[in-house]
């Protein structure tokens, strides 16, 4: 599958690329991929090693005239973000991504792409396998599990890298290099209920929350996006103000560091209420509808008929949607240093409502973060209040540091000066409003210097994802430049 992707320039990329494609690596199922890169090296008669997090690890020595260079670290994750479209029978453990070309991008069929970060490592592999690339040592690390926890990164040992000098291949915007990024952490809420049945309630209904764009909750989060399940949390508050039912359950998103794309929710009332309900959920459609007619012109609200379940009480209920209601999502504040930067923001990124045979189970998942550790921890106490006043388990967990910028290091100074040559023009120094790598190999090697760069990828983390073919080739430029101009260690 996706042979056509070879055609494209440069070949020993695509040619790569289409591997990231066929070969199935959703987070937690990348081991099929790294069983194969280490044989792969193996047989190019380069060194590898798998740590015990399961990172991966290729060395490839300098080529000829250039061993005194520095030692450069190629820097990648193997795992892609697993979404895909309502109608689309997918299976990401197993089948391969099914591409396509439009208007010079490639696009998946109904599901994510898988671009990032899989260009990225396309590209690292196409360098280990050259033979007409000059350069000096180099090291490639390739690791597990980034879109979910960052598990690779964070445990890498210490100590296995000997380089100076980290290109990190996971960016998504041509022009751009990034010197910094933002630390996060995740706010796990779990809590049980007790299952009532009162048989008043008789008929049941399943709201849906559908057609939202969605995106990544780090580089969209200023955007203005509709996020669906903020949006039934209101939805379900306001009903409760206007009419008696009882909340059955609701599944809504599906990762952390996703904007939530779509939602339903089960609700049970009596048949007299059935007329008023639907008048009510038509006017609340067309309401959301006019809010958010410029950045989600498609979103939808429907209801359909559902079995008769058990429910929430009345008083658990209540507690329960305000919870979800004060829960914090989007931008809480902009850097006041760098200008158009997020510093800080939430993404209520899951919630699971779900009857079990003895009681309700409830789950949330929001994602801090900030580029100030400080801010990070204070908004996710703030995350944390409405859900521990109602008495449920909140767990901080997968913390990771964020990427102090260093606008004078000699690497960025290097990357410059190669990106003007290259390209024809200054690159924008830039730092993003997400969970980069960079940042916990940092704390763990903060001699290393390092930048993160690469093609344009428009829509990660949703089924929109797409990559644009010509700045492919642009992005091989810089970073066969990059690794011609290494200079001599010191």
């Amino acid at each position: 599958m996706n042979e056509w992707l070879e055609s494209l320039q440069p070949q020993a990329v695509w040619r790569q690329f289409r591997l990231m494609c066929d070969t199935p690596r959703p987070s937690f199922h990348e081991e099929t991929l790294r069983s194969y890169l280490f044989e792969w090296s193996q047989s190019l008669g380069l060194r590898a090693s798998i740590d015990a997090a399961g990172n991966l690890l290729i060395c490839k020595p300098a080529t000829t005239g250039m061993e005194a260079c520095e030692t450069v670290v190629l820097q990648g994750h193997l795992d892609m973000v697993a979404q895909k479209e309502a109608t689309s029978n997918h299976c990401f453990e197993n089948d391969p991504i099914e591409t396509y070309e439009q208007d010079g991008w490639v696009h998946a069929k109904g599901t994510t792409l898988g671009a990032d970060n899989g260009i990225g490592v396309a590209a690292i592999l196409a360098v280990l396998e050259s033979n007409d690339i000059p350069h000096g040592s180099i090291e490639a690390l390739f690791t597990i599990e980034e879109e979910t926890s960052l598990r690779g990164a964070s445990q890498l040992p210490e100590g296995i890298l000997k380089g100076t000098r980290l290109l990190n291949l996971d960016s998504e915007d041509r022009g751009d290099v990034y010197i910094g990024c933002a630390g996060g952490v995740d706010i796990n809420v779990s809590k049980r209920f007790l299952l009532e049945h009162e048989p008043e309630f008789d008929r049941a209904f399943l709201i849906t929350i559908t057609g939202l764009k969605g995106g990544h909750s780090g580089l969209d989060i200023n955007k203005g996006l509709a996020n669906a399940n903020v949006l039934m949390a209101r939805l379900l508050n306001d009903l409760n103000d206007a009419m008696d039912f009882r909340l059955s359950s609701i599944v809504g998103g599906t990762l952390r560091n996703a904007i939530a794309r779509d939602a339903n929710a089960t609700v049970l009332m009596n048949a007299s209420e059935i007329g008023k309900f639907e008048e009510w959920l038509t006017e609340q459609a067309e309401l959301y509808q006019q809010e958010y007619v410029d950045t989600d012109p498609n979103l939808s609200i429907s209801v359909s008929t559902s079995d008769v379940t058990g429910h929430l009480s009345k008083s658990d209920q209540t507690s329960v949607i305000q919870a979800l209601l004060s829960a914090p999502h989007g931008v809480r504040r902009m850097s006041p240093s760098i200008a158009n930067v997020v510093e800080t923001s939430c993404n209520l990124g899951v919630i699971r409502i779900l009857v079990n045979q003895a009681d309700i189970e409830l789950s949330v998942c929001l994602l801090v973060r900030s580029l100030v550790d400080s801010q990070t921890e204070y908004l996710a106490k703030i995350a944390k209040a409405p859900f521990q006043l109602i008495g449920c388990e909140v767990l901080l967990e997968n913390g990771y540091p964020g990427w102090k910028p260093e606008p004078h290091s000699n690497l960025l100074t290097h990357f410059h000066r190669v990106h003007e040559q290259v390209m024809g023009f200054e690159p924008n120094v830039k730092v993003i409003h997400a969970g980069l790598e960079c940042g916990i190999i940092g704390a763990k090697y903060p001699a290393m210097e390092m930048v993160s760069f690469g093609p344009n990828i428009r829509g990660a983390h949703s089924p929109s994802e797409r990559l644009q073919i010509d700045s492919v080739a642009e992005f091989w430029n810089i970073l066969k430049t990059l690794l011609k101009d290494t200079p001599k260690a010191v």
